[in-house]
């Protein structure tokens, strides 16, 4: 009965303080956030580490944004505490006590190991944006324009363009000002690219700032509101960070790919931790703010449920929602707080002090743990934020007591969706709570997810012979300036695909940019691939000192470039078709360009949501049941009350408290629980020499084992429950929808000479 708690989507936390009994909460009650808040050495650590190991049991998964650097600790897991597992993160001399101090911790919380063994399955990933220490981040995508929801909602685009325009200029360590003229530069240069779907890059950044593609800003011409020569100096600044060898580390590695970072291929969850620790405080800044605008990008794009779809932890805010400035991380926070729960998600806040909190945002959290804190006026703090939100018979001096005497592990609870308040300490931790954690610790953690790079097929070296003379043809010819003096070529191919299906709603228009490489025995079609670079901003020139490989011949033909465009039209209608997948019940189709994992974590959603329904009625009906038998206990209590109002017991069925625990967290956390634990422990050592005595025990006994067989009976529903609802028991078909020869259009070919380093 221990785990029945994760059959009912309840986080187990702790134990209370009074009474010992299980500290749960509604995994959905997340939606409306959370805020921890204590000193340092309160537990803040631990008790964010056991919400997120919670989680994870839960197949939610996570991103946390870490500034210390602790959260990397639950890349520590073991899943049967085995020494060996210890010896890379204590040394072969601790490794054995580590081990069996950990393992007798756990158990000691009444966790056995099949919680450590379920854990264990989660992948957890550490990122460590601007150093190669663990898992490189690259920041370019972060430049992307948003999502169509994003574009077309004024008031969001306008929120997610000035967090990017303000994390930009803390870079170069100038604060965000929306009358500067850095600013208003800016953000006019980004969303003219996002609104005309222009590539935009560090480096097209700083020409644009140079060279803007624009002559007005407002109703003022560019150089009389910002002069050529103050644009050159503000494109130099941000050069110097750029060009700075330190910056390449944030131009490698995986780029920000939300359903990337919270699902593997599976739809499983998985737990990213962003560790920003090296970081200073405006590459800190400026990758929050990104990561921010990725996540509320992609949340846009969900549908909308009640059930927790995902977590976002930020560990230590201080500095990034503060109540008196606007630093770039603030408005995307606050617009998370304020939209994320339609969307499933859970925004998990954690500080040492009540006052770096913006008191607007507090409102909209839900849930808040209080642990031990510093001063009277910190306390006063909390009381003052939590006002009108007690809703118990407690009073602020009662509260102000309570917070006054915590200990560490300690936290006070209140919550929007709990009747009481309750003071209790934390549990152990699955994972090993190691501390901040170090370069190398990171490196040796992460060596094993590191991404070996591929070569593509363009990378492949053929020796081909030379000439120096470049064609001469009707294909129009691009030479890339920046390449050696020994080119070769390949063809630039530009064509738009129309798929059309009326039944499905389907009408996409596919715009290709494809390169194909040449050689002197002619090409393969089979070798073609995205085209990397916009072509058209290499020279028309050919340059006089260059030398050629050999074309083709069929480059050489009369009307080639029409045989060609045959050929690839040929191709395309043979080999490109847009995929799509489906389920056949429940009934759901794929959305056009939506990948097969985008379709298995909506799908799993859809899913969660029937279950959760399912849930809800098994609710109610146990509720009714579970009601019953309190009412009966209830009866039977007041009778032995009667006939020996001078016996009591001190003890406690242990095993039925828990569970009474459990339901009452499950079924809205109601008083008559704990009534009911104290009835049975008031009959566990009643006299046996009355009659009268016996009975009422013996009834007692009877409603003890009725209430052991509703806990079976529930979770062998719960068990049946969950397998109907497991993705893998349900077949996703992929299908495709082919053009029509006639919808594929061959727009332009054109020729492309490039430097061999190229292809190598």
């Amino acid at each position: 009965m221990k785990t029945l708690y994760e059959k009912l989507s309840l986080f187990y936390l702790g134990k209370s303080t009074q009474d010992k009994s299980l500290t749960l909460l509604k995994n959905k009650n997340l939606t409306t956030h959370a805020a921890i808040i204590g000193m340092t050495g309160s537990g803040k650590t631990g008790l964010g580490m056991g919400l997120i190991e919670e989680a994870m049991l839960d197949n939610i998964p996570s991103i946390l944004i870490d500034p210390k650097g602790d959260m990397g600790n639950l890349c520590m897991r073991s899943a049967s505490y085995e020494s060996t597992d210890f010896i890379p993160w204590v040394g072969e001399s601790k490794a054995q006590e580590t081990a069996q101090m950990w393992k007798k911790g756990v158990e000691s919380w009444d966790q056995d190991i099949s919680r450590s063994q379920k854990l264990s399955q989660t992948p957890v990933t550490l990122y460590t944006p601007g150093s190669s220490a663990g898992i490189s981040v690259n920041i370019m995508s972060s430049l992307n324009a948003p999502e169509k929801e994003i574009l077309e909602d004024s008031d969001l685009f306008n929120s997610y363009l000035s967090a990017t325009a303000s994390s930009l200029l803390s870079l170069i360590g100038e604060e965000s000002d929306i009358h500067s003229k850095n600013y208003t530069l800016l953000t006019t240069l980004i969303a003219h690219a996002w609104r005309n779907d222009l590539p935009l890059s560090l480096e097209t950044l700083i020409a644009s700032i140079i060279n803007p593609a624009f002559k007005k800003i407002g109703f003022l011409a560019l150089d009389d509101f910002f002069p050529s020569k103050e644009r050159f100096k503000l494109a130099t600044r941000f050069n110097s960070v750029f060009a700075n060898p330190s910056f390449s580390q944030w131009l490698e590695g995986v780029e920000l790919d939300v359903d990337a970072l919270l699902f593997d291929e599976n739809a499983k969850a998985k737990v990213s931790i962003f560790n920003i620790a090296h970081l200073s405080d405006s590459e800190r800044m400026f990758f929050v703010t990104m990561l921010l605008n990725r996540y509320i990008a992609w949340m846009r794009r969900q549908s909308g449920t009640s059930t927790l779809r995902t977590l976002l932890y930020m560990d230590e805010i201080y500095g990034y929602f503060p109540p008196s400035k606007n630093p770039p991380s603030k408005a995307p926070m606050m617009l998370l707080l304020k939209q994320a729960r339609a969307f499933g998600v859970g925004i998990i806040l954690s500080t040492q002090n009540p006052v770096d909190l913006d008191y607007k945002g507090l409102s909209n959290i839900g849930t808040w743990f209080i642990g031990r804190l510093q001063t009277r006026q910190d306390i006063d703090k909390v009381i003052e934020g939590l006002s009108g939100k007690l809703g118990s018979d407690l009073s602020k001096a009662d509260i102000r007591a309570m917070l006054s005497n915590m200990q560490k592990r300690t936290f006070f609870l209140k919550s929007a969706h709990r009747e009481n308040v309750e003071v209790f300490q934390t549990r152990w931790v699955l994972s090993y709570l190691k501390g901040p954690l170090k370069r190398d610790e990171i490196k040796a953690l992460m060596q094993s997810q590191k991404v070996i790079q591929k070569s593509s097929p363009l990378q492949k070296k053929r020796t081909l012979k030379k000439s120096t003379s470049a064609y001469n043809g009707e294909l129009t010819q691009y030479f890339d300036a920046s390449s050696s003096s020994e080119l070769r070529p390949s063809l630039a191919i530009n064509a738009e695909i129309l798929y059309h299906n009326t039944s499905k709603g389907i009408d996409k228009t596919e715009h290709i940019n494809w390169e194909l490489p040449l050689y002197e025995d002619g090409f393969d079609l089979q070798e073609i691939q995205k085209l990397q670079d916009n072509y058209k901003r290499f020279s028309t020139k050919a340059p006089s000192d260059a030398s050629y490989a050999s074309l083709p011949a069929v480059l050489l033909e009369q009307e080639a470039k029409k045989k060609i465009s045959a050929k690839i039209q040929s191709f395309l209608y043979r080999n490109q078709s847009l995929e799509l997948y489906r389920v056949r019940s429940p009934k759901l189709d794929s959305k056009v360009d939506e990948t097969l994992q985008a379709f298995k974590i909506r799908f799993q959603d859809l899913l969660n949501q029937k279950k959760d329904a399912a849930l809800e009625i098994i609710e109610k009906r146990y509720a009714t049941k579970e009601q019953r038998i309190a009412t009966r206990i209830e009866k039977a209590e007041a009778k032995l009350e009667k006939e020996e109002s001078d016996v009591s017991a001190k003890t406690t069925d242990t095993l039925v408290s828990a569970g009474l625990a459990i339901f009452g967290a499950f079924f809205g956390g109601r008083s008559s629980s704990s009534r009911i634990g104290s009835t049975i422990s008031k009959g566990a050592r009643i006299s046996k020499e009355k009659a009268d005595v016996k009975r009422a025990e013996a009834e007692i006994v009877k409603y003890q084992e009725r209430y052991r067989d509703l806990q079976d009976e529930l979770s062998d529903k719960i068990d049946t429950l969950e397998s109907r609802y497991e993705l893998e028991n349900y077949t996703i078909e992929p299908y495709q929808i082919r053009p029509k020869k006639r919808d594929i259009n061959i727009k332009d070919i054109a020729l492309i000479w490039r430097s061999e380093i190229a292809y190598m």
